[in-house]
């Protein structure tokens, strides 16, 4: 294997992991209603089979990060996938929903690894030129993956069994196991004698637990109950130590040296900004389909495809022309782009032709495309080559609690429209009539357009700073 093709089978490798992280994710929340049935439960316990899930991968990106970097991107890599592929054996005969819960944590623990060390590894394997294309194809594997998850659950969960959705992952993840030994770059060992950072690792783990347990529930227990608060306050008092304890250990979690790159700092920041807005379209169309347009749940899916489509067809797009135009361009007017069709989403009401609407959530589709590979490239190319591991479980975290943040902020702003234009709260806000929480989704768009458009700011910020980095001065300066 030559190290032309072994790029791109180290891209088949990774892409691997990021489609049946990805599937994974969304096969399961078809299946729930199943899982009540076949399990004799209820709802909000079988839910923790997808929160339980969510919590641990988010909670222990940086962890995994942080091993990469100390023993080898490849290694915990692999390993991820061996521990993934295991679990949904195991998930698959799980004999009760307790069971099956804690098989998702395991398989939440492989999750994090594939998903903190992928794309790292791309960045190791390309060249810095082909970085944005590399970058951009996994975008479209993540887009295929959104589009393939339901559909195949939908099928799955008609002709077999719910513990098919699990064990589809198996032939994929032996194929990524084979795929990643072949074709991945060689770990080289770290400079120095490495030590995992062990009350960094604890007070990083409680701050985003806190943080996500306290978002998660404060919509449904009301941000006043005292779980909620004290989550919050785990969050602040934990998030707060960890500062403090990481500028005083030798070899820290995270190196908060990095985020004194402007390139690095304003771009996670812009992405964190339009994942918020992002999650109202993710949490709210789907909702608006079934209460406004009165749509099936069959049809709902059909019409929700058509913004992954278009992320999956413009993200590779965009990725090659950042790597010829550079990123800034393309992350501004992807941002706009996706700003105006949260604006033209606005104006939705329950006569609106169909159309009209699938247009618009291509629209979206576009504008995520273009703005993300570029500013994923630019993320990892200004993060320090021996942090890339940590670099990219921080990408993957901010894009997490972006969309956890957005769904709170989301359902928050959501349900206060409706009840300001009715005069009168409903519980749930869902039962208010139905062009009421058009009114109440037409204001609520207006926001995630405002975070979009408040992106750009970052953005801007970022690009500028990546330009007077590749200045000859700049270059001189670093290599002094």
């Amino acid at each position: 294997m030559n190290d032309y093709s072994r790029k791109w089978w180290a891209l088949a490798a990774v892409g691997s992991g990021v489609l049946i992280s990805t599937i994974d994710g969304s096969i399961v929340n078809i299946a729930l209603n199943t899982l009540v049935r076949d399990f004799n439960s209820n709802l909000n316990i079988v839910s923790w089979v997808v929160l339980a899930y969510l919590l641990t991968l988010t909670c222990l990106l940086l962890l995994m990060g942080r091993l990469g970097d100390m023993f080898g991107k490849r290694r915990i890599y692999v390993a991820g996938f061996v521990i993934f592929t295991v679990a949904s054996v195991l998930c698959g005969l799980a004999p009760n929903i307790g069971a099956l819960i804690g098989f998702r944590v395991l398989q939440a623990v492989g999750a994090a690894m594939i998903q903190a060390l992928g794309p790292a590894l791309l960045v190791t394997a390309f060249p810095p030129q082909e970085r944005g294309t590399a970058l951009g194809a996994t975008g479209s594997i993540v887009a295929a993956g959104i589009l393939i998850g339901p559909a195949l659950g939908g099928v799955l969960l008609s002709n077999v069994s719910w513990q098919s959705i699990f064990y589809v992952n198996v032939p994929v993840g032996i194929a990524g196991i084979w795929l990643s030994l072949q074709a991945l770059p060689k770990d080289t060992p770290a400079a120095g004698r490495q030590q995992f950072d062990i009350i960094g690792a604890a007070l990083v783990l409680a701050s985003l637990l806190g943080l996500l347990v306290g978002l998660t529930l404060g919509p449904d227990l009301a941000w006043s109950n005292p779980l909620v608060v004290g989550s919050l306050a785990l969050f602040l008092v934990a998030g707060g130590l960890f500062i403090w304890w990481e500028g005083r250990v030798a070899q820290p979690m995270i190196n908060l040296r990095m985020f004194t790159r402007p390139a690095f700092s304003f771009n996670l920041l812009a992405g964190f900004i339009l994942f918020n807005g992002l999650a109202f379209n993710l949490l709210l169309v789907p909702l608006f389909l079934q209460l406004v347009y009165l749509l099936p749940l069959e049809t709902v899916g059909l019409v929700l495809i058509s913004l992954p489509l278009a992320l999956s067809v413009t993200s590779p797009l965009s990725g090659r022309l950042s790597d010829r135009v550079g990123p800034r361009l393309l992350t501004v007017v992807g941002l706009v782009i996706t700003a105006i069709g949260f604006v033209s989403q606005a104006g939705l009401r329950a006569d609106t032709p169909l159309p009209w609407l699938i247009g618009n959530l291509m629209l979206l589709g576009v504008g995520i495309g273009l703005f993300q590979s570029p500013n994923n490239s630019t993320i990892l190319g200004n993060a320090p080559p021996e942090a890339l591991g940590v670099a990219s479980g921080v990408l993957a975290v901010m894009r997490n609690l972006g969309q956890t943040c957005g769904i709170a902020i989301a359902g928050a702003v959501w349900a206060s429209q409706v009840a300001m234009i009715a005069g009168q709260r409903f519980d749930p806000v869902t039962s208010a009539p139905p062009d009421i929480l058009a009114a109440g989704f037409d204001r609520t768009m207006y926001v995630a357009a405002g975070l979009a458009l408040l992106a750009i700011i970052p953005s801007i910020l970022g690009g500028r700073a990546v330009g007077q980095a590749s200045t000859p001065e700049a270059k001189r300066q670093a290599a002094d």
